[in-house]
């Protein structure tokens, strides 16, 4: 089998399958790599508190590397761009977000003011909301990413999750991808805390998220997948090779068969015909003297 194997087109046909399977094994470490999403970056990191121009622009996706950061942004509340955010769960109790537009100071985006959903707090009850302060503000909170908008009607001024692809079309004006929830309020030079005393909101805390980076078992299994095509690769020219010498042996039987088929007729005809078996001669000389003997009987004459 390994003359076949070493025919010129077999050798190209396994260096073709050796190039595939190295194809396939790197999809496979690429998918093996991708089954695992960045981790994000450790709590003491993260609680430091950053500008949010220095971490994150807006019109980009937000990154695990990203999320959870605590920022700091200057910039002022838009009036009238509030929103109730529905399902919100505090000390056991279901509520609403009360969320607000954010003007960034010197952040723009087609030449337009950019903004980001501020969560201002919990309340239970809509009525319980108040309206943001209209004068210039630093807020520093805990940055997350945006949540999936949510199919249903609502109730006017409420959401069902805090959509940013949602608030920018309420809004109608360029914002970032993901949203701040705001623990330090200050307001004209002088520091309101949460912003919550005097009012029946709520503030809204958010830890850090876990340290687990969380496994993708959809790459795991397409990793597998890509190793299987690699072995099926070099699998394939050895039953390909297989075949070809399993030929080679059938046509040599052939041929040996034929030849022994073709040395037996030829001896066959060297021999020419049969020579007669003595006992038969003697029997045809034997009549040949009854045939010829005078007779004995004498000839009578009337």
């Amino acid at each position: 089998m390994l003359k076949t194997a070493l025919k010129p087109r077999w050798i190209a046909a396994l260096v073709l399958a050796l190039a595939l399977s190295t194809v396939f094994v790197l999809l496979s470490q690429w998918q093996f790599s991708s089954s695992q999403s960045e981790p994000p970056p450790p709590p003491g990191e993260t609680e430091t508190v950053k500008p949010l121009t220095d971490v994150f622009e807006p019109g980009v996706p937000m990154m695990a590397a990203t999320a959870d950061q605590m920022v700091s942004l200057d910039g002022s509340f838009v009036p009238g761009e509030q929103v109730l955010v529905q399902g919100r769960l505090q000390d056991g109790d279901s509520g609403l977000w009360v969320v607000d537009a954010f003007t960034v100071d010197g952040v723009e985006q087609f030449r337009e003011d950019v903004v980001i959903p501020v969560v201002r707090g919990w309340i239970k009850d809509p009525a319980d909301a108040v309206p943001a302060p209209e004068r210039e503000a630093t807020v520093v909170g805990r940055l997350l990413p945006t949540e999936a908008p949510l199919p249903g009607a609502r109730p006017a001024g409420q959401v069902a999750s805090l959509s940013v692809a949602e608030l920018i079309n309420r809004w109608d004006v360029p914002s970032y991808a993901g949203f701040v929830v705001g623990t330090g309020f200050t307001v004209a030079g002088k520091d309101l805390g949460t912003a919550t005393d005097g009012t029946a909101m709520q503030p809204v805390v958010v830890g850090p998220q876990p340290q687990e980076a969380p496994v993708n078992w959809m790459n795991i299994f397409y990793a597998v997948e890509w190793v299987v095509f690699a072995g099926f690769a070099i699998f394939l020219w050895w039953r390909l090779v297989a075949d070809d010498y399993r030929r080679d042996l059938e046509d040599a039987e052939d041929a040996a068969a034929e030849a022994r088929s073709a040395a037996e007729a030829e001896r066959g005809g060297a021999a020419g015909p049969a020579a007669p078996h003595p006992g038969d001669q003697d029997g045809a000389d034997q009549d040949n003297a009854d045939q010829t003997r005078p007779s004995n009987t004498p000839h009578t004459t009337r």
